[in-house]
């Protein structure tokens, strides 16, 4: 019997542990829906306005409250995204639970770890 438990548990653990890892999005996926002009019905690419993600370094930071762009000012990246999409792509918004969604959100989010700096090695006393 307490084998039996220890199996579901370690099921249950390891459903939960993917399921957080697949919830975050892929950013390799949403770096290619950013550079895909034809995305989501759009005329231009994400990256036409925003090459290499340029400008959008802060977008992803944790605690960020709002996302301002030239449509106004948002309190979720992911209406901030569509209206982009909308204006800028002239496409189609998506569902912001959507796995499109959740990659472009990831994506945008990797952007500001290319931006931090590298930490420094402590030097020794010795």
């Amino acid at each position: 019997m307490k084998y039996l438990k220890v199996v579901l548990l370690s099921f249950v653990v390891i459903g939960l542990v993917f399921s957080v890892a697949f919830a975050a999005g892929d950013a390799e996926k949403g770096k290619a829906l950013f550079n895909d002009p034809k995305a989501f019905g759009g005329e231009v690419s994400c990256a036409s306005c925003h090459p290499d993600g340029k400008g959008l370094e802060k977008s992803g930071e944790k605690g960020k409250k709002a996302w301002a762009n030239p449509g106004g000012k948002w309190l979720k990246l992911q209406d901030a995204i569509n209206v982009c999409i909308v204006m800028a792509n002239k496409g189609k918004a998506i569902d912001p639970h959507s796995a499109d969604m959740k990659n472009l959100v990831a994506y945008i989010k990797s952007l500001g770890m290319k931006s931090m700096p590298a930490e420094t090695p402590m030097k020794s006393g010795y």
